[in-house]
């Protein structure tokens, strides 16, 4: 089986799509199946090639605005390219165009995923811009999908609330899981607030993540709650649209700068010796496909406080994570809880978080149960499992 992968980024500017094509495409090329990704270039795409590994990847040139994608060559790339299917990731830019075009003219079954973007939330962002987008193209694009890929039961209702018909599989994404050591075999983990604990978020600095109100919940923990003072916010990741000097401003404005820390984006060893020197994790979203970072913070043993929007149940009903809904008082509530555990429960609650990663996200997994649906959509195979009655 030959399949193809559409993103609008091959590097590190993808975010999370990045890592999760690449570990998808990886773990099914082990399977015995050609894969090849068509992506569009970026300031990263050299450095980040490697990454890919025995990947093909064919990138390509952006004429015009790069928030929109527009790259003439990418129908024609994916159209002569051989492939049996295509993949598409991510919506509201040209590469669902493409995609649309070159299944059409080669008349190729497709699946869509759309990590998160049909979200109550996600469409309310830019919601007029999204609504003329669904009009003139998108609309299009999902419903000639042969298969709809939800990250979770929670994306796949709202991909049905957005009126979309499309058979919907419900595949959740992989994660590796690191060597089993502690921080006191990497001193150098230590070197950020030496006798403080580290409350870590990794992820893009955007509106998405709910960072402003988790901000004035830890500014009133650290008035209020003696156990707050031991403890310092990490906030790790690029900036999106401007939000980065907001919330540095917010910092000032709170009282609260020697407190958190903005040390930028981390890539490989450095976010592994972040994760490794933490002590609890948090995402406030508003809204998440399938967060990897938590999946990656559960992975290194670490107690997660996250809203329901993360899609993540399964740390809930474990006991691997504690609940917050994105509002300032309930994640105040969610951060004077975490503060006030005794280190023993921390740790068990992070042991839960490991062994729920061991059991149930694997890109192993993840890889197998997409190829069922590869094949289904080409006609060779019955209706896998993930995929939910209509």
């Amino acid at each position: 089986m030959r399949v193809g992968h559409v993103v609008a980024s091959a590097s590190r500017c993808g975010s999370g799509v990045f890592h999760v094509v690449r570990n998808l495409t990886l773990n099914t090329q082990m399977l015995g199946h050609e894969v090849t990704v068509f992506g569009l270039k970026d300031e990263f795409t050299e450095a980040d090639m490697p990454a890919w590994r025995t990947v093909p990847v064919k990138v390509h040139s952006i004429l015009g605005p790069r928030n929109f994608g527009f790259s003439p060559e990418l129908v024609r790339s994916i159209r002569d390219s051989g492939i049996d299917s295509l993949h598409t990731h991510g919506l509201w830019q040209y590469p669902s165009i493409a995609g649309s075009v070159a299944c059409r003219r080669g008349n190729l079954p497709s699946v869509v995923t759309p990590h998160g973007m049909l979200d109550p939330w996600a469409l309310g962002n830019s919601r007029w811009k999204k609504r003329l987008a669904m009009w003139l193209f998108e609309g299009a694009h999902l419903r000639q999908a042969s298969c709809l890929h939800a990250l979770s039961e929670s994306e796949a209702f709202s991909i049905r609330a957005a009126g979309l018909q499309n058979p919907i599989c419900v595949i959740p994404n992989g994660q590796y899981l690191p060597p089993d050591v502690s921080p006191a075999d990497h001193p150098e983990c230590n070197d950020l607030a030496p006798g403080k604990r580290v409350l870590l978020f990794l992820g893009r600095l955007s509106p998405q993540k709910g960072l402003p109100n988790l901000l004035r919940a830890w500014a009133s923990c650290q008035t209020a709650q003696a156990e707050a003072r031991n403890w310092v916010l990490v906030l790790v990741g690029g900036e999106e649209r401007g939000h980065g000097p907001l919330l540095r401003r917010m910092v000032s404005e709170l009282g609260i700068a020697e407190s958190v820390f903005f040390p930028g984006p981390l890539f490989n060893s450095k976010k592994d010796r972040a994760l490794r020197r933490a002590d609890a994790f948090v995402l406030p979203s508003n809204m998440e496909g399938l967060p990897l970072a938590v999946l990656e913070a559960w992975a290194y043993r670490l107690p997660v406080l996250m809203t329901p929007q993360c899609n993540l149940p399964e740390g809930f009903e474990v006991g691997a994570a504690l609940k917050a809904e994105t509002a300032v008082a309930s994640l105040t509530e969610g951060l004077r809880t975490l503060f006030s555990m005794s280190d023993a429960d921390r740790h068990a609650m992070g042991a839960r978080a490991r062994r729920l990663v061991e059991q149930r996200f694997s890109w192993a997994r993840a890889a197998e149960q997409m190829v069922l649906v590869y094949n289904w959509v080409l006609g060779g195979g019955p209706r896998p499992y993930c995929v939910l009655e209509c």
